[in-house]
């Protein structure tokens, strides 16, 4: 026989459920909203879902040593869509372990909700690398994928910074390579590199010939170029690629070949036979080993749109146009959007840009209207992003015109 304070009790743990909307279990578009915080292998994370939710779920997988919460939540409330995100379950660059961790999420996703109508997976920086390999690796997943400023090309990212930093040490004599762990790193670039090459717009000329080669490692006289570079000319030379950790074991420059404008008196077969090499580590570039570390094989079987400022110096928009060309050796290369944002920076979209982005591949998703993009492989890009870009920067040179 149930007592008075057996009752009492009950009833109040019905007022706590029915007060905390992270306790809630209203099934998703019958009541909602559920907002949940909390822990799990892969760190802490984040569930939204409206009310009146419209069975689309976005997973977020964000960059390096960023956070759960989406740039999207306020966009995808509004629209009904739900989402989830993962802290990741560690800091660093690790995107076979960050991979696990937000297919993970949707589980959870699904056990604590119900199944979405479909999910798509959208990274940001390192979160890129996340989503090509959850594309790649795992079809059937995912419906689409939203990539910003993303490390596309996957482990291409570690080869573009040993490449950087092999320029670097070759047109100024100073050795960086074998110091790239070291604490006197910075001392010895501002000491004895930086006097030798100079910075953007004070070059010297053996600084204007490691500008022409990074301008092509970047992807070409991209617009706003050099405004990105000025923000991380150096700190490239910082960024840490260990050769004890699978990114910096899975690097390599030996399939690289080094471009250089011919007015600058450098031949370009000499470069590229003097200049420092680095090879993968035995087995660390195997598919079979560790394939999120193996080069991307552009095989994709869902729609992804990505969007990518053209003077990004941290990740390169060279990486859109590797992949690109991945896609069409693979026969995909009509499931892959590409839009450039004229913009020097990483990772700086103005909102409205993320948002038309998304919405325009929902629509492909659920209506099959594929949107307009950039061609990243024109001989000329010096057009690219004008369709994209909302705000010119005062740097521009497209305000001239």
């Amino acid at each position: 026989m149930r007592t008075p304070g057996c009752l009492a009790l009950v009833a109040a743990a019905l007022l706590v459920l029915a007060a905390d909307p992270a306790l809630s279990t209203a099934p998703a578009g019958e009541g909602g909203p559920i907002s949940r915080r909390g822990t799990y292998a892969g760190g802490r994370y984040v569930i939204d879902v409206p009310a009146g939710w419209n069975g689309g779920l976005v997973i977020f997988a964000h960059g390096y040593r960023g956070t759960e919460y989406s740039p999207l939540a306020a966009h995808l409330a509004a629209n009904g869509y739900a989402w989830a995100g993962s802290s990741f379950r560690s800091d660093g660059y690790r995107p076979d372990w960050f991979l696990v961790d937000t297919l993970e999420v949707r589980d959870l996703f699904i056990r604590e909700v119900r199944r979405p109508r479909w999910t798509i997976i959208h990274g940001q920086a390192m979160g890129g690398h996340v989503v090509i390999a959850s594309l790649e690796l795992h079809p059937g997943v995912y419906q689409g994928a939203l990539i910003e400023c993303g490390a596309i090309d996957g482990v291409g990212i570690a080869d573009f910074y040993l490449a950087y930093k092999a320029a670097a040490e070759y047109f100024a004599g100073v050795p960086l390579l074998d110091a790239m762990d070291r604490p006197d790193l910075a001392a010895r670039i501002s000491e004895q590199w930086l006097p030798v090459l100079g910075q953007p717009d004070s070059y010297t000329a053996q600084g204007r010939r490691f500008d022409s080669v990074i301008k092509y490692l970047f992807g070409g006289d991209l617009p706003l170029r050099l405004q990105g570079l000025r923000q991380h000319y150096v700190t490239n030379l910082l960024v840490p690629v260990r050769m004890t950790e699978p990114l910096g074991r899975a690097g390599s420059t030996l399939h690289i070949r080094y471009r250089i404008d011919p007015a600058l008196g450098v031949d370009e077969d000499e470069l590229n036979r003097k200049i420092r090499r680095f090879a993968p580590a035995a087995g660390a570039r195997s598919r079979e080993a560790d394939p999120v570390y193996a080069e991307p094989t552009g095989r994709i079987t869902v729609p992804v749109l990505a969007i990518h400022e053209t003077g990004d110096a941290r990740v390169p928009f060279s990486l859109q146009q590797a992949y690109r060309r991945r896609t069409l050796a693979a026969g995909t290369s009509h499931l892959l959007v590409q839009r450039a944002v004229r913009w020097g920076g990483h990772c700086g979209f103005e909102g409205g840009v993320r948002e038309q982005a998304f919405d325009d591949l929902v629509a492909w998703i659920e209506r099959g209207v594929q949107p307009a993009g950039d061609d990243v492989l024109a001989a000329d890009v010096s057009k690219l992003g004008l369709r994209w870009t909302s705000i010119l920067h005062p740097d521009d040179p497209a305000r001239r015109r």
